[in-house]
């Protein structure tokens, strides 16, 4: 089992990001999804180990990261921070990859100039499409923002834990992959008892922006660095439209598709996952 080692960066502003990293070659950092951690990424590592220095940030709010709520929690606030992050540890062009949240942030902090990685490898999100209805996508939105009522935060806390029980886990996946009840469970293992954390939670959901963000049109033509769209083929969430779409606009890139994947792809096929990452990063 591959060892993943604890390291913190801490942001300009103080906004702490907790990551793990494995491996001694060049450094490769991958953003998970919404409401996942670091973890979301773990079955992947062990088949990129030996070409890179693995690195998985958890992203604000998430697993061990910054949850204050003195931060804003913007769209913009949180690409800077992990902009931040991918330069400390990736350096000036760094080799980057996200699914979902982690995808997004990092397509925004490119559009707005506050990163240029070397190569981006895209996994399934909504690029420039309005959010999908799906089980980690849209409904917490609106519990969510409850957080900020006082005498509430508590509850929505246990109701996020009850209503994230480990068997969506394998629900996500396309192939009910057990061991991502594991994913579930650590991702929601604390926070019942950090009721800052539902506050932060709030203002975030009532800050990200859930429509089509097309402003992300006439930012594809000027990302002139490759960048891989690695799709699942059975995630509703993220149909293939939308990076079959993005193909079109996007001057160097490619799409791979892995079979029998779903939202969960990570989970679904590592090995896919992993070979691809390699091939695509080098």
């Amino acid at each position: 089992m591959t060892v993943l080692r604890l390291r913190l960066f801490h942001a300009a502003d103080g906004a702490r990001i907790a990551y793990r990293e494995s491996g001694t070659g060049p450094p490769l950092i991958l953003a998970h999804s919404a409401l996942l951690t670091h973890r979301e990424f773990e079955p992947a590592v062990e088949h990129l180990v030996h070409r890179f220095r693995v690195v998985l940030p958890d992203l604000p709010l998430h697993g061990d990261s910054e949850d204050r709520p003195r931060h804003p929690y913007t769209m913009d606030w949180m690409a800077d921070v992990l902009a931040a992050f991918c330069a400390e540890a990736g350096g000036a062009r760094p080799l980057v990859g996200g699914h979902g949240l982690g995808a997004e942030l990092l397509l925004h902090a490119v559009a707005r100039g506050a990163l240029r990685p070397a190569k981006l490898a895209l996994l399934p999100n909504r690029l420039h499409r309005p959010a999908e209805p799906g089980a980690l996508s849209t409904r917490w939105r609106l519990p969510a923002r409850a957080g900020a009522i006082p005498g509430v935060d508590r509850l929505m806390l246990h109701a996020a834990r009850t209503a994230y029980r480990p068997a969506l886990g394998e629900k996500l996946s396309a192939r009910r992959e057990p061991a991502a009840r594991d994913l579930m469970r650590h991702a929601f293992a604390d926070v019942t008892g950090n009721p800052s954390l539902a506050r932060s939670w709030a203002r975030f959901a009532r800050r990200w922006p859930p429509g089509a963000r097309r402003e992300l049109l006439d930012a594809y033509p000027s990302m002139d660095f490759p960048v891989l769209l690695l799709w699942a083929d059975e995630d509703p969430v993220h149909p293939l439209q939308g990076a079959e779409e993005a193909l079109d606009l996007l001057p160097d890139a490619m799409l791979r598709v892995l079979p029998g994947t779903g939202f969960l792809i990570a989970y679904d096929d590592p090995v896919g996952v992993g070979r691809e990452l390699v091939a695509f990063c080098g």
